[in-house]
């Protein structure tokens, strides 16, 4: 089945389940390349996206994706080959630079391709640090980069849980895009490239309200495991840590040093008229008795929003 057998297949039920919502598609171009750049909270994040836009998207994904045993590595596996997802081999090295040319080769077809900056989902619903991968290929395309923020993903599917609740709404709120060009040329310049994923990442924690960690989440997570402590436990040693090293910098609240942005992050639409957000209807909890295991890493029926 392809990518529109999926949609066509899929998008349905989760309008009737989940009734996720959408603003700012209007900002996505009907035709041409652009890169969607999303923060990344769960791993449904990769479902809902292709299924709510309405061209056709391929996302970056790890290669773990294309490797899980049993039923649900086998659902994933295929799920992710329908929509297109570029496996990446996040250890680095050539393996990575061959995913990111898959990228910059969809580009330059004209087409859509998405990224999740942060390199890996965040290990607590907070906005973690951007890797400059998303800036090379920018400067090397010429597209420009379109931020999308995904909303309340990690509530409906916490770290851990196999299958996602349908007791939260999941969101995404699409930005204008952001254009580049002026780097024409300094695609080796490393604070350029720094420039760059800053100005994307502060973009992602204005559309979604995230709390921002100038950490890298993949670093963050690799301490979590090895020292069998929580994310803001880990955070906050590797952030006094940092102050330590650099005792003359002051604490950084957002991407490239910048204030804060001032938002709240984004509510659904108010459907029923009565100033609240619209709640989705009591299915029951699918998740009941589910014991599973962390993993990483258009049109889709009538009644979007």
């Amino acid at each position: 089945m392809g990518y529109r057998g999926i949609k066509t297949a899929v998008g349905p039920a989760l309008e009737i389940l989940y009734q996720p919502w959408i603003r700012g598609e209007e900002n996505i171009p009907v035709e041409g390349a652009a890169i969607l750049a999303s923060n990344h909270l769960a791993v449904i994040d990769s479902f809902f996206l292709p299924l709510l836009v309405d061209r056709e998207v391929a996302f970056i994904g790890k290669s773990d994706y294309f490797t899980g045993k049993g039923a649900k590595g086998w659902v994933v596996k295929n799920f992710m080959t329908a929509v297109g997802t570029i496996p990446v081999d996040r250890s680095g090295g050539q393996a990575s630079q061959a995913a990111l040319q898959a990228g910059i080769d969809r580009l330059n077809s004209g087409e859509l391709f998405g990224i999740y900056p942060e390199g890996t989902r965040s290990p607590d619903g907070r906005l973690y640090r951007g890797k400059t991968g998303v800036a090379r290929i920018a400067l090397a395309t010429g597209a420009p980069v379109i931020p999308v923020a995904m909303i309340g993903s990690n509530l409906a599917q916490p770290i851990g849980q196999a299958i996602p609740s349908t007791r939260h709404r999941v969101g995404i709120v699409v930005g204008e895009p952001l254009d580049f060009s002026r780097y024409k040329g300094l695609e080796n310049d490393r604070f350029v490239l720094r420039s760059i994923t800053d100005e994307i990442m502060y973009s992602l924690m204005s559309l979604s309200g995230q709390e921002y960690v100038d950490l890298y989440a993949a670093d963050v997570k690799k301490a979590m495991d090895a020292e069998k402590r929580s994310a803001d436990e880990v955070v906050r040693q590797m952030l006094e840590a940092q102050a330590l090293r650099r005792p003359a910098a002051a604490p950084v609240s957002a991407p490239g040093g910048r204030p804060a942005p001032d938002v709240a992050v984004p509510e659904p639409p108010d459907e029923d008229g009565d100033g609240d957000p619209a709640e989705v209807p009591d299915v029951g909890d699918i998740n009941d008795g589910t014991d599973s295991t962390d993993g990483d890493g258009g049109d889709a029926g009538a009644g979007r929003r």
